[in-house]
């Protein structure tokens, strides 16, 4: 009987039973565990864009919430740009809301390859002395392997960009993955997301740009990543346009105005 064929198939069901029952016992066990460190990444990345934490910064969990003190999350009605005061920061997940039909619209045509829009959205409002100093927008778009999930931050005056950062991607190291060098991160403070005539207008550009005082659209490509380098620009061009962030930074530049 030990060495049937039945027994052979009984042993290994047991076998994958037992393995899928401890399988599933830790999954749900470590969710929560999951969840808030997947929440404390979020927040890190938050800070670093926000220039309240340097990049690559070894941030600890007590650090982190300190730091995150200065920073109020807010839901928004993206198509009003104001802020939703009955949705809760905390709860709201805005990658599911973006994929319910429910929530969420199909979005026009772009070049970040964005599919879906949601209704409402997570923007983060760092806090000096009790009031707004500056805004940061979560961003996403697709670049040569992979959809660059990050947050552009974005001073009162609802144009001058404070800093960018990425989290998660999947594009090639040395090249495309260069987005996570603090050197290239470095050349976005001081640079303008709209011209004149109020259009997203900053772009990643082939080559070497100037200084932000002189040349305040333009920001360095990455050096052998030029579809990479367009997908930032297509990205940072949806987010701050119509469909994305326009009318809250408006709002967000209005409600500063003394």
């Amino acid at each position: 009987m030990r060495h049937s064929a039945l027994y052979t198939i009984l042993f290994s069901a047991a076998v994958c039973v037992v393995c899928a029952v401890l399988v599933s016992s830790a999954a749900v066990s470590l969710k929560d565990s999951q969840l808030r460190n997947a929440a404390l990444d979020k927040q890190r990345n938050v800070l670093f864009a926000a220039g309240l934490a340097e990049p690559g910064e070894a941030l600890t969990t007590e650090r982190t919430q300190a730091l995150f003190e200065r920073v109020r999350p807010v839901v928004i009605d993206l198509s009003t740009g104001e802020e939703v005061p009955a949705a809760d920061p905390a709860s709201f997940d805005q990658a599911r809301a973006a994929k319910d039909p429910a929530t969420s619209r199909e979005a026009p045509d772009n070049k970040a390859s964005v599919q879906r829009v949601p209704d409402r959205a997570l923007v983060y409002e760092v806090q000096e002395g009790g009031e707004p100093v500056m805004a940061v927008l979560p961003i996403e778009g697709y670049g040569l392997w992979s959809t660059l999930y990050g947050f552009l931050a974005v001073a009162r005056d609802g144009e001058t960009v404070q800093g960018i950062t990425y989290y998660q991607h999947g594009e090639t190291p040395g090249l495309g993955g260069e987005v996570d060098n603090p050197k290239w991160k470095a050349l976005w403070p001081g640079r303008r997301v709209y011209d004149d005539s109020g259009r997203p207008a900053i772009r990643v550009i082939k080559g070497t740009a100037g200084p932000p005082a002189s040349d305040p659209f333009q920001v360095d490509g990455l050096t052998g990543a030029t579809i990479t380098s367009n997908g930032v620009t297509a990205m940072l061009e949806f987010w701050l346009g119509e469909t994305g962030f326009r009318r809250y930074l408006e709002r967000f530049r209005e409600d500063q105005t003394p």
